[in-house]
């Protein structure tokens, strides 16, 4: 029996070592041999050398002697387009295009596919000239929002109205259509009351009108005034008081508006330039230049231009003799002349200070026949009262309106 010899413990131990290194490195070998991940990659194209397809307008407003033809060259629109255009336009509709309107141009990329030619805030004409022309008026909703304001006098009757957010229009409306009564300077005391419920239209959320006044009411010193809005089968659209009499006179007290009294009627008035008694027979309104003038009534002129002390002039011949005066003028409307008809509230003149005047103010006379009179106690003539045969239906809307602002209670005057 052949014996084997023992192999040494530090043999082994070697040997052992040496296997489990060169297991390893074949293990990292592998490892690094495998195949590497795909690396996921995005590309994107040059946007600059892609056709747009975003929508873009350019907006055109006409112009006094443009034509459509003139407007569609300098926009480029293609002669062929151009010439389908006014070929579809059957119902004359582009006829009515007028200086002031916006033409709207909207393009996809370089490609014209409408024009809008806006009127007004609710109306345009739209054409589509995409695949095929297409002409049509367009009429957006609109939607009538209904306002009640209340206030006291504190300050100034401007002043307040706008504090409590009443517009600048329906301010002025409602001292226009109390003017005839009511001097919104001169008469105006601190605690007066006035309250008023008006309308005003909107389409898609914007307002498309100033608003008008449905109901209005003030209350001076003591007085309580009314007009309430009613569309009369004869007049068209008047205000009344409660009892069907129009609040509309036949003259303006005061022809300008927030001005206020420098020299009242006196006939043993001491004259500021020439320093002796001299009559003033007018009453002086102190105003900021260039403040317009209106035509107190409906009449006719009978002079325009300078005269001695008055300066620039302007007189209306109104009915049953009456005839009105308006000095001292910075400038008149360019389209009077002697025989132009004017209408109550026309703008006829502006406040200066021409002539023999100490400051810009309009200097205004009330004439009767030959006599000069005091322009703010003379009683004025009323228009016309309500149609007779529609006093139950206005006596109807006043009761509404008024129940409507009696339940508005929930405001306090502060």
């Amino acid at each position: 029996m052949i014996g084997f010899k023992k192999p040494p413990i530090k043999l082994i131990v070697s040997v052992f070592l040496i296997s489990f290194v060169a297991i390893f490195l074949i293990y990292i070998d592998l490892e690094n041999n495998k195949p590497l991940p795909i690396e996921e990659m995005t590309f994107s194209e040059d946007l600059s050398e892609m056709p747009s397809s975003v929508e873009n307008k350019r907006i055109h407003e006409v112009s006094k002697g443009e034509s459509l033809s003139v407007i569609f060259e300098d926009k480029s629109v293609p002669l062929n387009t151009a010439y389908k255009i006014f070929n579809f336009d059957e119902n004359d509709l582009l006829s009515s295009i007028m200086p002031g309107d916006k033409m709207q141009f909207s393009y996809i990329g370089d490609e014209l596919i409408s024009i809008e030619i806006i009127k007004d805030e609710i109306n345009s004409i739209l054409i589509k000239t995409k695949d095929e022309i297409s002409i049509k008026k367009v009429e957006k909703k609109s939607q009538i929002i209904k306002s009640i304001n209340k206030g006291v006098i504190t300050n100034s009757f401007f002043k307040n109205a706008s504090q409590i957010g009443i517009p600048d229009s329906i301010i002025m409306d409602f001292a226009y259509i109390f003017g005839w009564d009511v001097d919104f300077v001169f008469d105006v005391r601190k605690g007066d009351a006035f309250s008023v419920i008006y309308e005003t239209d909107y389409s898609e959320g914007e307002k498309v009108s100033s608003g008008d006044i449905i109901f209005a009411e003030f209350i001076n010193k003591n007085n309580r005034y009314i007009a309430q809005r009613f569309f009369d089968d004869v007049q068209g659209k008047q205000y009344f008081n409660e009892n069907g009499d129009n609040v509309k006179k036949a003259f303006l007290r005061a022809p300008l508006d927030f001005a206020y009294i420098s020299s009242h009627f006196n006939p043993n008035r001491m004259h500021p330039i020439l320093h002796k008694i001299k009559a003033h027979n007018g009453v002086d309104y102190a105003a900021k230049r260039n403040t317009p003038i209106m035509a107190s009534g409906d009449g006719v002129i009978s002079f325009v231009g300078r005269q001695s002390g008055y300066g620039r002039t302007i007189e209306i011949k109104h009915g049953g003799n009456i005839k009105t005066l308006y000095a001292h003028l910075e400038k008149f409307n360019k389209s009077l002349k002697v025989g132009s008809k004017v209408k109550q509230g026309n703008i006829i003149g502006y406040v200066g200070d021409s002539g023999q005047a100490t400051g810009t103010h309009l200097h205004f006379e009330f004439w009767q026949g030959q006599i000069r009179t005091d322009p703010i106690k003379v009683e004025l003539p009323s228009a016309k009262p309500i149609n007779k045969n529609q006093f139950p239906e206005f006596k109807s809307l006043l009761n509404d309106n008024l129940d409507m602002l009696s339940k508005y209670s929930s405001i306090e005057y502060e």
